[in-house]
């Protein structure tokens, strides 16, 4: 192996190096390497080989566990502490802030405003700064919030949405009876019998058709406030002894059930007896109206969050540039012009500005964040540290690529250089060729993933790695000049989607978005962040595409967790273990003593270790140093019984199975054809170096999807399916990238249609059809702009996708 690159070596490491010794971190073999400051570093190799563990794992979690050695031992109990890297020494460190992927489904309730913590300064600055009503109170900041006791619409609880009860929502058949169920919204079984009794004793004729009954008595029993507690004497059963019964209205029943019950299974079915819309007292806020007839600009707080980001900044700018405020003056007047004012104003000026930067100014700050693109949401946190201001730390970023169209990546690789040029060092954990390309050094890590990587090959300036034949990233380091060879396949339907509204969805026209996709090839839709393309396939598809004779079944392929406890693990989510554990429970061994498979689960008593209830570790507090995980001292991370671990199949136990690599296990089990499937799969995707019993919490958004990918790639072939794939080669390695390629277009030439929403163009170059979305993001996308063969969108004039992908096809 050639030596790793590294400028002259020097004993201290004022030269200008961090200087790692010794690290153990998961895989990595012992790792030495020196890595530049104040320049733009990039880890790289295939997914899995360690560069995260390096960047991650080892550097950021020494130089965050040095700085809370410095914080006082009480106050360190309250911070989210790492766990102590595994590394002999680490010299010339700087502090460092870390911005990895967050993953997980956000709240409704957050919005580009709590996301990016501008909402914070906004609330201050129409609760100091604002224009009040003459007379009017000053309110806290908390008032301006519809996630507080003290800003939240009484009426609709700051949700903005109203659910009311009408007689048509909660009476779905008026000719049928009281007694034969009219009042759909009141519960079944028992608890609606009772209301039927009581109702009966109250007077009410039970038995007439609903539609006979009075208004007067249809409306009370629908919406009346009261709640009259009788004596009610069972008739049909002589056992039964009177009891006291409460009514409970129609409209009381089902508000009580979606704000007080504690099962999503019950809201949501009360929700099915409400009429939901914009809530009428505080017009869709969620906020009180003594917070709404505060003004700043002329601007109630709820309008000022609505306007897209590049006005917020105009309407802020003439607070900010005041020359000569005065803090003097009234604030309920004209608290605009104060010295708060300007102070609050320059601050969010300056963050809001980074954000338009970004060519995020489109957004508005009530944004719910869970309508945002991937790519969207990752530069909305990139933002967020950037006006910081910091001098002389290590930023740390986890594939800030990840979700970004090409075009949008020259606008990120413009911050990376300003953070450079601000005296700082930036680190990246990075996927895209074209970033690390403009990076200033390489340390590449491999050469394979798992066991088979955790070395460093390579530490030095991007041209270098070229010489070092181990890397499987140096191949892709270089443009490509060759043209893509795809056989173009033929369409065998169409799936025509008319009228699409959804989100920004809107066509040229206005009038909703028209839009062809071919049946029975490989579609890529492309086009820049927020431009609609997950809003086409994720939103509108799943729903309109089963309608087509031509498909028979649609398969999301998202990248959501497999699971969130670690009992949910690779072997468990794929079937696979099932076959394994049937396989032990045959065993003569297991026969003898009469166990079945269940022996062999570690969810269920029995078979599992019962001090750490089958995870295989126990938490461990330490109050003033971080808490941490540790092996189980019964069963030392086995998650089984002594016991049950005597039974071997082949030489090995359960618990050595699922610590097995998918390339190990694909030996081992390959005697099981359920099994074998399975892992050959999984291998296909590049997954090969995951454990089998790797839990679920532990796998990125990425591998959670490609494990997806390999379950339906081990199902029969039926054909006929639509795949829907939301950028699927998220965190993926240009060698995995070609891997999963393979198996998208081995999917369609099994007859069925895959989807995929795609900013990796060398994937949108092997496509059968393109369809790409535009001209820009938010109010401003929406539209298809161009729609065929990847050349003819590669030819397209007003296509920002277009030079990219005619890079990508080599002409």
């Amino acid at each position: 192996m050639p030596a790793p690159h590294h400028p002259a070596d020097q004993p201290s490491s004022s030269d200008g190096f961090i200087r790692v010794r010794g690290a153990r971190e998961h895989n990595l073999q012992d790792v030495d390497v020196d890595i530049p400051r104040d320049r733009i570093v990039a880890f790289t190799g295939v997914s899995g080989s360690g560069k995260s563990s390096l960047a991650f794992g080892t550097v950021f979690a020494e130089a965050q566990r040095r700085f809370l050695e410095s914080v006082a031992p009480y106050a360190r109990r309250l911070i989210a502490q790492g766990s102590t890297p595994h590394v002999d020494e680490i010299t010339g460190l700087p502090p460092a802030v870390a911005l990895q992927q967050r993953r997980g489904a956000p709240s409704t309730r957050s919005t580009v405003g709590t996301l990016t913590t501008l909402s914070n300064s906004v609330r201050m600055l129409y609760s100091r700064a604002g224009t009040y009503p003459e007379g009017a109170e000053q309110l806290y900041s908390d008032s301006f919030s519809p996630n507080t006791v003290a800003g939240a619409c009484p009426r609709c609880h700051g949700l903005g949405t109203a659910h009311e009860v009408t007689e048509a929502s909660a009476v779905h058949d008026p000719s049928l009876s009281i007694r034969e169920g009219a009042i759909t919204a009141w519960p079944g079984a028992w608890q609606g019998k009772n209301l039927r009794d009581v109702t009966a004793v109250l007077g009410y004729d039970i038995e007439r058709p609903w539609r006979e009954l009075p208004q007067e008595d249809r409306d009370w029993l629908l919406f009346t406030e009261e709640q009259p507690v009788v004596e009610v004497h069972p008739k049909r059963d002589r056992v039964a002894k009177p009891y006291k019964g409460r009514f409970w209205s129609a409209r009381q029943y089902t508000l009580h059930t979606l704000a007080d019950s504690q099962s999503e299974t019950q809201r949501n079915k009360a929700l099915r007896f409400v009429e939901s819309g914009p809530c009428q007292l505080c017009h869709g806020s969620g906020l009180t109206r003594a917070a709404l007839a505060v003004t700043f600009g002329g601007l109630s707080i709820a309008a000022f969050n609505a306007l897209p980001l590049a006005q917020v900044a105009e309407v802020l700018r003439p607070a900010a540039e005041l020359k000569d405020p005065s803090p003097a003056q009234s604030r309920v007047t004209s608290g605009e012009r104060s010295e708060v004012a300007k102070s609050i104003a320059t601050d969010l000026l300056g963050r809001v500005e980074v954000l338009v930067g970004l060519g995020l100014g489109y957004l508005g700050l009530d944004r719910a964040t869970p309508t945002l693109s991937p790519g969207e949401t990752q530069r909305l946190r990139i933002a967020t540290q950037l006006r910081s201001g910091l001098f002389g730390v290590v930023y740390v970023l986890d594939e800030p690529s990840a979700g970004l169209h090409p075009a949008d990546a020259e606008s990120l690789v413009q911050v990376l250089d300003d953070l450079r040029a601000s005296g700082n060092s930036v680190f990246v954990v990075e996927h895209d060729m074209d970033i690390v390309r403009r990076a200033d050094w390489i340390v590449d890590v491999g050469p394979g993933a798992g066991p088979g990587g955790g070395r460093v090959l390579y530490s030095g300036p991007p041209e270098g790695l070229a010489g070092v034949p181990e890397s499987v990233t140096r191949r892709y380091l270089q443009p490509r000049t060759s043209p893509v060879e795809h056989e173009q396949r033929e369409p065998v339907g169409t799936l025509e989607l008319r009228g699409l509204t959804l989100h920004n969805l809107r066509g040229q026209d206005g009038n909703g978005l028209d839009v062809d996709l071919p049946l029975g090839v490989l579609t890529a839709v492309t086009g820049v962040s927020g431009s609609g393309k997950s809003s086409l396939v994720g939103g509108v598809l799943p729903s309109v595409a089963t309608q087509h004779p031509l498909v028979s079944r649609v398969v999301e392929v998202d990248q959501k967790p497999i699971g969130r406890t670690p009992r949910s693990n690779l072997a468990t989510y794929t079937g696979m273990f099932d076959a394994v554990r049937q396989a032990f429970a045959a065993t003569e061994d297991a026969r003898e003593r009469g166990w079945t498979a269940g022996r062999f689960s570690f969810n269920v008593e029995g078979g599992r270790c019962e001090v750490c209830q089958g995870e295989g570790s126990v938490s461990v507090e330490l109050l003033f140093l971080p808490g941490s995980w540790a092996p189980c001292p019964e069963c030392h991370g086995a998650r089984y019984n002594a016991e049950t671990l005597e039974v071997r199949r082949a030489g090995s136990t359960v618990a050595d199975v699922l610590g097995m690599t998918v390339d190990e296990a694909s030996d081992a089990l390959a005697d099981l054809p359920a099994a074998a499937r399975a892992l050959d799969a999984l291998r296909s995707v590049g997954l090969g170096y995951l454990r089998l019993g790797q839990p679920a919490p532990e796998l990125s958004g990425g591998e959670a999807q490609r494990i997806k990918l390999a379950t339906e790639l081990q199902r029969a072939r039926t054909g006929h399916t639509l795949y829907l794939l939301d950028e699927p080669t998220t965190g993926l390695h240009p060698a995995d990238v070609e891997l999963l390629t393979a198996q998208l277009q081995r999917l369609t030439d099994a007859g069925n249609t895959v989807v995929v929403v795609e900013h990796v163009m060398t994937v949108v170059a092997q496509a059968d059809h393109v369809v790409d979305m535009g001209p820009a993001g938010g109010d401003e996308g929406g539209q298809v702009v161009a729609s065929g063969t990847p050349r003819e969108v590669a030819a397209s004039a007003t296509s920002r996708t277009a030079p990219y992908l005619r890079a990508a096809l080599g002409s």
